[in-house]
C-alpha cells in the first residue's frame, strides 16, 4: 500500500460512522449510505461545496474529480494531492457533514 493511501485509510477510519465501500470501482467512506471520500489516483476526494469546496479546488494541484478522464468531472467533488495531506482530515470532516453523516 502506498503512502498516501495509507493516509487516505488513517483519515477515513478517523470518520466515527464511516464505512468503508467502493464508488466507480475505488475505495470510498459512506455515512448512511452516501459516499463523502474517496480515493483516486493516489490523491483523495472529497464531495464539499460553499466555502470549504472554493477552499478545496484553490489548493496547487487539487482539480474537480474526472473519474472517467473524459471531462465531465463531478461538480462537487474535489480531488486533493497528497502534497496537502495534512489537510485531509479537515476536508474530509467537512465531505462528512455535507452528506449529513
Amino acid at each position: 500500500m502506498s503512502d498516501s493511501e495509507n493516509e487516505y485509510t488513517r483519515v477515513g477510519q478517523q470518520i466515527t460512522g464511516a464505512e468503508q465501500s467502493q464508488m466507480f470501482g475505488k475505495p470510498c467512506y459512506k455515512i448512511g449510505g452516501k459516499a463523502f471520500v474517496c480515493f483516486f489516483q493516489d490523491e483523495m476526494v472529497f464531495k464539499l461545496t460553499g466555502d470549504t469546496h472554493a477552499d478545496g479546488l484553490a489548493l496547487d494541484g487539487a482539480q474537480l474529480f474526472d473519474p472517467s478522464g473524459k471531462g465531465r468531472a463531478m461538480k462537487e467533488w474535489v480531488q486533493v494531492p497528497f502534497a496537502h495531506k495534512d489537510l485531509w482530515p479537515e476536508l474530509a470532516s467537512a465531505a462528512r457533514q455535507y452528506v449529513g453523516g
